[in-house]
């Protein structure tokens, strides 16, 4: 599972890769899958972009991880995606909007399905957990996540 953004998203298909938007809204051209669990919620998100905590990425990632990951069972969500895409883990790659190197959410819930990958490999879904969620460079593919 990968990682990627919207402006090379022909790039992800064009390779072969299923693209999941996992941000709250995406652009108005793309007309791929969504997962909106794992997206951002507007109240902190315009705080962080706008308000008060403006760019303060430890308010947003505390946010992030109390509104968003917390209520959410990786494993549940880890099922779902591969039904949503019907495709194996290696072959879906989560969309946003910000380059690889920007602050992006996508990188905190890449780290959480890390974590839990690492603490859940002798259970049922080691199979699943099979995958690597990390910064690889693919010919012709740029950087992912």
């Amino acid at each position: 599972m990968l990682t990627g953004y919207f402006a090379k998203l022909k790039t992800y298909t064009d390779a072969g890769f299923v693209p999941v938007s996992i941000a709250a809204k995406a652009p108005s051209w793309y007309k791929g899958l969504e997962y909106k669990k794992l997206a951002p919620k507007w109240e902190f998100f315009n705080e962080w972009k706008n308000g008060s905590h403006k760019g303060d990425n430890d308010y947003y990632i505390q946010h992030f991880k109390d509104e968003v990951l917390a209520p959410l069972k990786p494993e549940d969500v880890i099922h779902e995606l591969l039904a949503l895409a019907g495709v194996e883990p290696h072959k879906i790659i989560l969309l946003c909007y910000e380059k690889p190197d920007d602050f992006c959410h996508r990188h905190l819930v890449a780290d959480w399905l890390k974590e839990y990958r690492e603490i859940s490999r002798d259970s049922e879904l080691g199979y699943i957990m099979e995958f690597d969620i990390k910064i690889v460079e693919l010919p012709n593919l740029g950087i992912f996540y």
